[in-house]
């Protein structure tokens, strides 16, 4: 099964998404700061990751530019806490092009639902396959 890796400076939000995406037969590799995160990707091979957007060592536009810098072929999915782009929230002009602009094949907003997280997963494996 494709090994996932995860960066997301919020410790629930890291064991419940471990646990959800282990629950399906994926490993997970769990990591709460950017540079961590890119020192895994430099030691190893990884078939996915999901970085958080706004981390307080190192945002995550720029965990996934030097993530992009050690292997340009990992799928990436954005996550964002901030509530952007749902109703009643306004978008955040430009969320999703900055995104993809660094890579990211999906776009997640939390709080995320177990569904959603699993559809992004699954189009991310997919696409890059």
């Amino acid at each position: 099964m494709s090994k996932i890796l995860l960066i997301d400076d919020d410790k629930l939000v890291c064991e419940a998404t471990a646990i959800l995406l282990r629950a399906k037969g994926y490993e997970v590799a769990v990591f709460q700061d950017g540079k961590s995160g890119i020192e895994a990707v430099k030691a190893g091979h990884f078939d996915l990751a999901i970085i958080d957007l706004f981390m307080p060592d190192m945002d995550g536009l720029k965990v996934m530019r030097a993530i992009r810098g050690v292997d340009a072929t990992i799928p990436m999915i954005a996550a964002s806490g901030f509530m952007f782009g749902g109703d009643p929230c306004p978008p955040m002009p430009g969320f999703n092009d900055m995104a993809s602009d660094v890579g990211a094949a999906q776009t997640l907003y939390k709080p995320f639902r177990p569904n959603e997280v699993l559809r992004a997963v699954e189009r991310a494996l997919r696409a890059a396959a």
